[in-house]
Parts: C-alpha cells; structure tokens; sequence
C-alpha cells in the first residue's frame, strides 16, 4: 500500500463478510498464484483473491477480489475475515521477507482462519544450504506456533527457472558441481494446491515434497535446454569465490547474493535430490519432466 493511501482507496466497498467466499488465495496476481486461481475457478470453487490492486485481480467465474497485503497487519486482518482456508504463496523474495511472512500468519490467525496452506520449499530447515529456505522453514514453525491447521507443499526449484539461468552468452554459471535436484514445474505444484484446496480437511497436518520425475543436474539441463530450445547452453562449474566474483557487478544487497550462490552449493550439496511421488499422489497424474515441458511451452 502506497504511502498515504487512504481507507476509501484499500477497496472497503466490497461484498459484506458473509457474502464473501471462505477460500482466500494471494498471488493471483503472480505466475503460481494465477495458475492455482484458474484451476480453482475452472473447478467451480469460490474464491477470494487477495491482491494489493483489486484492478489487476484475474477476472475469473466466482472469484471476488479482496485488497490486502503482508505487510499491513489491519488491513490483512480485515479482508481475512470469514476465510476459513488460507492458500498463502510466498512473498517475493526480500530482505524483510520473513518479517512480512510473519505478520500475515499472525494476522491470519488473529482472522480467525482455520487451514492454511503454505508453499514453502524443499528441504526446508534452520540451517539449510539454500538461505531462503531457511526462512521458509521459520515461516512453518511460525505456522504451527499460531494453532491453525496447516499444509505445507515444499517445492523444488522450479524446471520453468532453468531456461533464465543462463546469461547472454548462452552459460549457466555456478558452484553446483555434480550435483543434481528433482526439479519439478510451476504447472505441477499449482496442480497440488489445487487438490489440496480443493479437499482441505483430508491434509492437514501433512507436508508434501513436490518434485519432478528424476534428478537432473545442470549439465545435463544444459544438454536438454539446447535441444529443446534451439539455443546452444553449457553449464561452467564455478567456485564459490568465483560465483561471488561474477556477481558482484550488479551491485546486489549481501542477503541476495547470498541466496543466488547458495542455489547452486544446495545442488553442489546433494539437497534438492531425491524425487518423491507427491505430485502423483495429489494429483493422479505423473509430474512433467525437462523434456516434456520444453515442448509444451513452445521453446522449441
């Protein structure tokens, strides 16, 4: 919310509590967010879309958009009112990330929301490899601490990330080593949410580790990344100073260097290994894999 945003503007003329769908979803607006929303709204469920500009909220059969945001506790309180489940998607990544997380769960549980359900990631620990993934896993304890019930879906790296991790000259470079993760699509995790919204109560309490179908390192990422897209990618193996040293010309906060670099030492690392037959379980379908997803999306 703006600075001197006034109430009027938070978009309080809306549908009384009582009229308004007791399934909220935050990041309509965003790529898991809005995939998740369609799926829901295809399915014929109701759905509250919590979106900072209620301009922008997906126009979609039964959803009703709702202004809100993490960071404004009050604000977020208000437009929980009568939720029931929470899918709550993972801010952007920032330094005060965590911060922000926390305030809506405090605000959610203060709501009085019954379920939510958290996209955190896989592997989730304190003292993690990947540094944002620690924060995840703050935000889960922080989750269980509040009383509500929860779910938590832990997604891998995303397949649909590998293509950007190139630079112009076509090299994805990083201190990964040999090392391999069980990548799995933003389409596929978007899947589960939905099952899991759709059926609430049979989840609770559960943590599900959504990857895809096989472990994949960067190599051979590169290898299946030049056939499926027509551009020729190679993977250069770096140490950790010089993933530092290629970084440092953009002029990036330490926190978010940090977090780029630790991407690949968690691969280097061995945590984002281990496929797991959670996106079939939810979902009744086998997750996509590199290939198969390259040609769905036309890189070819």
């Amino acid at each position: 919310m703006a600075a001197g945003e006034s109430s009027a503007d938070r978009g309080t003329a809306r549908p009384t509590t009582e009229a308004l769908p007791a399934l909220a979803v935050t990041g309509s607006t965003g790529q898991l967010g809005g995939l998740v929303a369609r799926i829901l709204a295809d399915a014929g469920l109701p759905q509250r879309l919590l979106v900072r500009d209620a301009a922008r909220a997906p126009d979609l059969p039964g959803a009703v958009p709702v202004v809100s945001t993490y960071a404004d506790p009050e604000l977020a309180t208000s437009s929980l009112a009568g939720v029931k489940t929470l899918f709550m998607v993972s801010a952007s990544e920032a330094e005060d990330r965590l911060q922000t997380h926390f305030a809506f769960v405090d605000a959610a549980a203060g709501a009085g929301v019954e379920h939510i359900v958290y996209t955190s990631f896989f592997g989730a620990s304190a003292d993690c490899t990947f540094t944002l993934g620690r924060d995840h896993y703050a935000t889960e304890e922080r989750i269980k601490a509040s009383g509500m019930n929860y779910t938590f879906l832990r997604d891998n790296f995303y397949l649909d990330f590998l293509p950007l991790l190139a630079g112009d000259d076509g090299v994805i470079r990083g201190p990964a080593d040999g090392g391999v993760m069980a990548a799995v699509t933003r389409g596929d995790v978007a899947r589960c949410a939905a099952a899991v919204l759709g059926d609430p109560a049979v989840h609770v309490g559960r943590t599900y580790s959504l990857t895809g179908p096989e472990d994949i390192s960067l190599q051979r990422a590169a290898e299946l990344l030049t056939a499926g897209t027509g551009r020729t990618i190679t993977f250069l193996n770096e140490t950790v100073a010089e993933a530092y040293a290629s970084r440092a010309s953009y002029g990036a906060p330490a926190w978010q260097v940090d977090a780029w670099v630790s991407t690949y030492t968690a691969i280097a690392n061995g945590e984002l290994a281990g496929p797991t037959s959670d996106v079939r379980g939810l979902t009744g379908r086998e997750p996509q894999g590199l290939t198969d997803f390259l040609k769905e999306a036309h890189h070819l």
